[in-house]
């Protein structure tokens, strides 16, 4: 599924129009696409996937519904000095993988993240529900995988509910593995045993508060990186950041939020935090419904705000490079 034009929400409602021009006040988005043959430091790729979602949802409709709210922020942080990651960065916009559900679309996103992830330092791919993380981490060769989610994602079969499970059977190193947000009476007995099993490292949202972002962010980079003891080093990691880790109140479009899940600022600490090191080499931004959104759009912006805080950390570690 392909973009919708500017100013038509991916609902159908009427737009009020696109936002005022101003010179002066450059807005997000409106990235062009990769050209062949060159290098980016980041690049977007819509993978609009929902026909194994466990609970009915539009999120088909999010990738172009995100692109569009990109265009109510702008890309400066403030500093100082303020810096327009536009300017700073070099960004591309790939499309979307047209209807990547099942095993020939997996495949299809899956080949359309590895071309990516090897022409760019970090791919952000826009789903669609969280079963397009299986793909993504996979076509970019993760090895390890941090999730920003309230469930495990450890249920059987094909479903939105299991891409963790399906990437450890793959070979995916459950020691490799961190999941950050999980929630009481957001999951079973059965599938918290099944993690710990595995030995995947699970921070609770109890624990995530009382230990806070930034010591969170920390341990989750080192175990994904391979520090972990017993682990292998090596190998990048994919950031999985399932929307419904928030509070019902700041992401309504999401059909599996709870109340009293993440506030939109300590979502956008940790992915900025995350992403701040380079071995975050690939992203998606998942799970969240376009056309079940509240009327002033918060959970899309909230998702547009997540693609520029994984720019703000991309931009953060290059800086540290120089």
């Amino acid at each position: 599924m392909s973009a919708p034009p500017h100013g038509t929400p991916s609902h159908g409602e009427p737009s009020p129009g696109p936002p005022s021009y101003d010179p002066l006040w450059p807005r997000a988005g409106g990235w062009p696409a990769p050209a062949p043959g060159d290098r980016v430091d980041a690049v977007l790729l819509g993978a609009p996937a929902h026909r194994t979602s466990l609970s009915p949802t539009g999120a088909d409709a999010t990738p172009g519904a995100v692109r569009e709210a990109l265009r109510r922020f702008s890309p400066t942080l403030l500093g100082p000095p303020p810096i327009d990651l536009a300017e700073e960065l070099q960004i591309a916009d790939a499309g979307d993988v047209g209807d990547p559900d099942g095993p020939e679309g997996e495949a299809r996103l899956r080949t359309r993240v590895k071309a990516l992830a090897e022409a760019s330092d970090l791919v952000v791919v826009l789903g669609g529900d969280n079963s397009v993380t299986y793909a993504a981490a996979q076509g970019a060769g993760a090895a390890g995988l941090i999730t920003l989610d309230a469930h495990f994602d450890l249920r059987d079969g094909v479903s939105n509910g299991s891409p963790v499970r399906r990437l450890v059977e793959d070979g995916l190193d459950p020691r490799r593995i961190v999941q950050l947000g999980i929630a009481d009476f957001a999951n079973s007995a059965a599938y918290a045993r099944r993690a710990a099993d595995v030995g995947i490292r699970v921070i609770t949202l109890d624990e995530l508060r009382r230990r806070g972002t930034d010591d969170a962010v920390a341990e989750a980079r080192e175990i994904a990186g391979g520090g972990a003891a017993g682990a292998t080093a090596g190998g990048g990691i994919h950031l999985d950041i399932d929307v419904d880790v928030c509070d019902r109140s700041v992401a309504p479009g999401c059909p599996a939020s709870v109340p009293g899940g993440l506030q939109a600022w300590e979502l956008r600490a940790l992915v900025r935090g995350i992403a701040a090191d380079p071995r975050v080499r690939s992203a998606d931004i998942v799970e969240v419904d376009a056309t079940a959104d509240a009327p002033d759009g918060r959970t899309v912006r909230l998702a547009a705000l997540c693609v520029l805080e994984l720019l703000a950390g991309l931009h953060a570690r290059k800086g540290a490079t120089r």
